[in-house]
């Protein structure tokens, strides 16, 4: 058998490689750090959130060390929240924290992270997990940035997703009440009375550990809960409930003279 020579060899197998290479197309392409940016900007002026995301990150990849770098970093965190990619926009935040944690903008990142949890939060019928994450990433935010705008959103924020936990508890405590597991119920409404004292749950919270008292017999209990509803929420309709349930009777103004009421309240304060 005729052997081709070495060099002839080399020389087909070059070939083969080069065209197999050829067969290839490479995607990459350096542009200028502002034409990406810019060119990022515009989807986000589209609100085409997926693209931008991606662009942000090319901006990263191919000028890693500029001032643009930084900012589509931060960018890029926040066009994935857009498109509701909250996990992938919570990895891009804590990344520009860890980066960056001297910028101006990093009270933004901490915020666009609690945004990221917050906006998870489902209804009282679901888990409450994302909820607390919530709750202590907006922490975060007050505890660091107290006086920026920021801070005060997030005060607010912790406000609404605090009613949310007490919501969840009310709604398990009802559903126990309901199936007369009463200590299970009054545990619950409990929970609402010492655990989330500042939220809208907590009336209605007394009034029903008022009905569990009264169920179980506990008469005294009852009444204690009652008049504590009364001297603190004295319009409201849950305290005409534990009243009437109490006494049988109407509500009757708080201020008559040792009254039901007035005994029981001078009896508690």
């Amino acid at each position: 058998m005729k052997k081709w020579p070495l060099h002839a060899f080399l020389l087909v197998a070059a070939s083969v490689a080069l065209s197999g290479c050829g067969g290839k197309k490479d995607t990459y392409v350096e542009m200028p750090v502002d034409r990406l940016y810019n060119d990022a900007m515009s989807s986000v002026a589209k609100e085409e959130w997926d693209k931008a995301a991606q662009k942000f990150d090319e901006v990263d990849r191919q000028h890693p060390y500029s001032v643009w770098a930084t900012k589509a970093q931060l960018m890029a965190a926040y066009a994935l929240y857009e498109a509701n990619k909250y996990d992938q926009s919570i990895v891009a935040a804590d990344r520009f924290i860890q980066l960056h944690p001297g910028s101006r903008d990093v009270a933004y990142a901490y915020y666009l992270k609690a945004l990221d949890y917050y906006v998870q939060i489902g209804d009282v019928g679901r888990d409450q997990g994302v909820t607390q994450q919530a709750l202590a990433a907006l922490g975060e935010v007050l505890r660091r940035f107290p006086d920026s705008r920021y801070g005060r959103d997030a005060q607010l924020k912790m406000q609404l997703a605090t009613d949310h936990l007490a919501g969840k508890e009310m709604d398990i405590g009802r559903y126990y009440e309901k199936q007369r597991y009463y200590l299970a119920a009054i545990n619950r409404f409990r929970r609402v009375v010492d655990l989330y004292q500042t939220t809208t749950h907590v009336p209605e919270a007394l009034e029903r550990l008022t009905e569990c008292y009264m169920a179980l017999g506990l008469r005294s209990e009852a009444e204690k809960t009652a008049a504590v509803l009364g001297y603190n929420y004295p319009g409201s309709k849950w305290y005409e409930r534990s009243y009437a349930l109490v006494t049988g009777k109407q509500t009757e103004t708080a201020s008559s003279d040792k009254g039901w009421f007035g005994q029981v309240v001078d009896s508690i304060f």
